[in-house]
């Protein structure tokens, strides 16, 4: 059967920021805290694929698809939070300006995204395998990383965009443009950042 994923970075005050925490922050915790992605980690950043090879390795596709944790954000938390991603986040007013939403059938954008930045520079952004919530004091605090990950000299851009296996549509936003605008837009408004990656179908 086939899937349709998405990976979201949106920008939002931290008063929303703050709603979503007690929902989202315990979910990243216990994907990044599975021993078993540790290893996939860890074994990831080690491996040939991880930085030389177009093809990314099991370890990472692995990471990437296995989450079921932060799926939760997009599924529905409880049958008593009446709380919907593609509604609340996704669907907020005026929010076309504050969001890079990658959607991709049978296919992972975040995974595309780790493969092609390497592990080395993943290893600066904060967060887990494309899933995050930071206030705006922690966007601004994270930015010079995020800036020193994903900015490419144009051997460097020409490498990382070889390993970006998406093929991308007239005027679709690449993985590796929509991260870094959505922190610098963040940044620049006093504003926090929300990112998930989830099966929508």
């Amino acid at each position: 059967m086939g899937i349709t994923a998405a990976w979201s970075i949106s920008a939002h005050d931290d008063a929303f920021i703050g709603e979503l925490a007690p929902r989202l922050l315990p979910l990243i915790d216990a994907e990044r805290g599975e021993p078993l992605a540790r290893e996939r980690w860890e074994r990831w950043k080690r491996s040939p694929a991880g930085v030389t090879s177009p093809e990314p390795s099991a370890d990472l596709l692995d990471l990437v698809c296995g989450g079921t944790h932060v799926q939760r954000m997009y599924d529905g938390l409880s049958s008593d939070d009446p709380f919907s991603m593609l509604d609340d986040v996704w669907g907020q007013d005026g929010i076309e300006d504050r969001l890079f939403i990658s959607v991709q059938s049978k296919d992972w954008a975040a995974g595309s995204f780790l493969h092609a930045v390497g592990p080395a520079r993943a290893a600066l952004l904060p967060g887990w395998c494309g899933n995050l919530l930071l206030t705006s004091g922690e966007v601004r605090a994270t930015l010079p990383r995020v800036e020193r990950a994903l900015t490419f000299g144009p051997e460097e851009r020409a490498a990382a965009r070889r390993r970006d296996w998406l093929d991308y549509g007239p005027g679709e936003e690449s993985v590796l443009d929509g991260p870094l605008r959505m922190w610098r837009l963040a940044a620049r408004t006093g504003m926090g950042l929300c990112g998930v990656s989830c099966v929508i179908c």
